[in-house]
C-alpha cells in the first residue's frame, strides 16, 4: 500500500520536476573556461582598433569605409569581420551572461565558420590580385582576430559538450523513474504483484 501511495506523491510531482530537468538540460556551466572565453571576447574587440591590412582597421572593414577601400579589402575580410561582431563577440557575450546552452552553440557554429572566413581572409591578404596586384598583407588585428576566433571556438566546443554533475544527476533519476515506471506498467498488464 505504501509503495502506491509514493507512486501518487511522485506523479503528483512529475511534471515540476520535468520542468526542472529541462530547465537544466538547457543551461551550460563554462567554469573556469568563462575567463577564457571572455579573454578571447576582449581580444576579439581589440582586433577591431588595430590594422586589419594597411591602414584600414577593424572597424573601416565592417563599415567598408574609403581606408578599406583604398586597401582593397576583399569579400572575405568583410564577411570574417562581421562573424567576429556576430558571433565571436555577440553570442558569445550573451551566453555569457545567459549561460543558454542555445545561445553557446550558436557562438559555436558562427565562430567556427568565422575561424574558416578568418585563415581565408589571411591567405587572401597575402595573394596577388587583378592585374597583379600586390597590397598590403594581414595587419596584427586580422591575425589577431584570426587567433582569438579559434581560441574561442575550442573552448565554445568543450563547454558546450561537457554535462554538469546536475545534469548528469538528473538525468540518471529520470532513467531510474522511467525503469520504474515501465516495470509498473509491466506489472499491471500481466497481472503480477
Amino acid at each position: 500500500m505504501k509503495s502506491a501511495e509514493e507512486s501518487q506523491d511522485f506523479e503528483q510531482f512529475r511534471a515540476d520536476l520535468e520542468a526542472v530537468e529541462r530547465k537544466i538540460a538547457g543551461e551550460i556551466d563554462p567554469g573556469a573556461r568563462a575567463m577564457v572565453v571572455a579573454g578571447a571576447v576582449f581580444l576579439l574587440l581589440f582586433s577591431l582598433v588595430l590594422p586589419h591590412a594597411g591602414t584600414a582597421r577593424g572597424f573601416d572593414v565592417i563599415m567598408y569605409d574609403a581606408a578599406a577601400k583604398a586597401e582593397h579589402i576583399g569579400l572575405p575580410s568583410r564577411v570574417f569581420e562581421w562573424f567576429v561582431v556576430v558571433f565571436g563577440i555577440g553570442f558569445s557575450l550573451l551566453a555569457l551572461v545567459t549561460r543558454r546552452w542555445v545561445l553557446a552553440w550558436i557562438a559555436v557554429a558562427g565562430s567556427a565558420i568565422g575561424s574558416v572566413f578568418g585563415v581565408f581572409s589571411i591567405w587572401h591578404r597575402n595573394t596577388p590580385g587583378l592585374g597583379n596586384y600586390h597590397g598590403a598583407g594581414p595587419g596584427a588585428g586580422l591575425i589577431l582576430a584570426t587567433v582569438a576566433i579559434m581560441v574561442l571556438t575550442f573552448h565554445w566546443i568543450r563547454v558546450v559538450w561537457s554535462r554538469t554533475s546536475v545534469q548528469l544527476a538528473a538525468e540518471e533519476q529520470r532513467r531510474i523513474a522511467a525503469a520504474e515506471a515501465e516495470e509498473r506498467d509491466r506489472r499491471r498488464l500481466f497481472g503480477d504483484k
